[in-house]
Formats: C-alpha cells, sequence, structure tokens
C-alpha cells in the first residue's frame, strides 16, 4: 500500500513538474524611451512606446497620425555602463 501511495506521489509530482517545464514563458513588453502620441479625439489619447530615440519617433507622427512625441513616463533605464575615467598624463613642462 505504502509503495502504491508513493508511485502514485512521484507521478503526480513528474505530470505537474513536465507542465510548468513545458509552459511558455510569458511575453514580455517592450518598452522603449521615447513614444509617439496621437489623439484620438474627446481627450483621448494613444500611447506608442516602441521608440529607442527621438529621430524615431519623429517621422511616425508627422508622417501620419497628428499628434507629438514625448518621453515614456513608465520607462525605466538599465544601470548605465560605469567606466573608469581616463587617465591623465601629466603635460611635460
Amino acid at each position: 500500500m505504502i509503495r502504491m501511495v508513493f508511485a502514485t506521489v512521484a507521478a503526480l509530482a513528474g505530470i505537474v513538474f513536465a507542465g510548468v517545464a513545458l509552459a511558455p514563458a510569458p511575453a514580455k513588453a517592450y518598452e522603449a524611451p521615447w513614444c509617439a502620441v496621437t489623439s484620438k479625439g474627446n481627450g483621448n489619447a494613444y500611447w506608442d512606446c516602441q521608440y529607442a530615440s527621438i529621430e524615431q519617433c519623429q517621422p511616425h507622427v508627422v508622417g501620419g497620425d497628428r499628434g507629438w512625441c514625448n518621453p515614456n513616463p513608465s520607462f525605466i533605464a538599465g544601470p548605465a555602463d560605469h567606466r573608469p575615467p581616463a587617465k591623465r598624463r601629466a603635460r611635460p613642462s
């Protein structure tokens, strides 16, 4: 009887583990530092936040939807590259 209970628990654990291991990872939304903001009327605005620079955003706003480019209020930049300052050499006198 104990062997049957142990075998059942082991089989269920294997099924649960396989289900978790094979489950697809959740999709991550791409957030960029610049948004094209377009007016949809009635005070509604659509924020399209997929632009890495204001230069990438401007053609979308000027060429198609009328609006403006705005910094993404929810964008959190990653850690900046920290480089030690360049060594300065003494000038010969």
